[in-house]
């Protein structure tokens, strides 16, 4: 299912997540300008760089000793989430914080949502350094801090709406879900995939979702219960078509 747009609009212009869309949008760019990959190899999370632990090559195959990162070795828990592997990968994660990333601002305030995004994207990265210590992959992406965003949304903001765009073969349907349906059928789908995954070096970093999803929904409960956010915005009407039409002619 993909997201179209949430049912809660935004008090204000969320600075903070526009600002963070812009930082991976340019990291990408440069990505894009380095046929080599030397931005992941260099900024990218290798846990075998940061532990020590199984291979110390990368690409054993070909003898290549492992390259130092640009910068700390604890730091690229955090460089690593403004890498992205893919056109499809950079786009699906924009996607995703734009549509969740404005209301938990929004809650949050600008600066504690800073912290609360960049925490998250270092639990997730280190989720997955404890899942596989030994790997020579670099692991790159936002899709841990954006897991975090979500799981705070879920708790946040439990009577919202999402439009999502449901694809069924050639037709797309688009419907209307709670919100918390919709998170909640995502994280499930981490956990089956992870737990399938576990010790076959799959491509996805799916302990890194999880990781990034649990965190973000237990600080964001815990602020709930504190009382310490901004008061939520009430939730507007969303509709869907819920017909079927081949992709062509949704101009989407």
């Amino acid at each position: 299912m993909i997201p179209l747009r949430d049912s809660i609009p935004s008090s204000r212009t969320p600075v903070v997540r526009n600002a963070l869309i812009v930082a991976c949008t340019v990291m990408w760019l440069l990505q894009t300008a380095d046929p080599r990959g030397e931005l992941v190899v260099r900024l990218g999370m290798i846990p075998a760089r940061l532990t020590g632990e199984g291979s110390a090559l990368f690409g054993r195959p070909f003898g290549l000793e492992l390259p130092g990162p640009y910068v700390p070795d604890w730091l690229t828990l955090l460089t690593c989430t403004f890498l992205h592997g893919g056109w499809l990968h950079f786009l699906g994660n924009m996607l995703f914080l734009w549509i969740f990333g404005d209301n938990v601002e929004d809650r949050f305030g600008r600066v504690p949502f800073l912290i609360f995004y960049l925490g998250c994207g270092a639990a997730a990265s280190a989720a997955h350094l404890a899942s596989a210590p030994g790997s020579a992959v670099p692991t790159i992406g936002a899709s841990g801090a954006i897991a975090g965003v979500m799981g705070a949304y879920m708790f946040l903001y439990p009577k919202s709406r999402v439009l999502a765009l449901l694809p069924l073969g050639i037709m797309l349907v688009d419907i209307v879900l709670p919100a918390p349906f919709f998170l909640g059928y995502w994280f499930v789908l981490q956990l089956v995939q992870g737990s399938v995954d576990a010790g076959h070096g799959g491509g996805v970093a799916w302990w890194a979702h999880i990781g990034g999803f649990v965190v973000g929904a237990a600080v964001a409960g815990g602020l709930l219960m504190s009382e310490r956010l901004r008061p939520a915005r009430p939730s507007i009407v969303l509709s869907g078509r819920r017909r079927a039409q081949p992709p062509w002619r949704r101009g989407f």
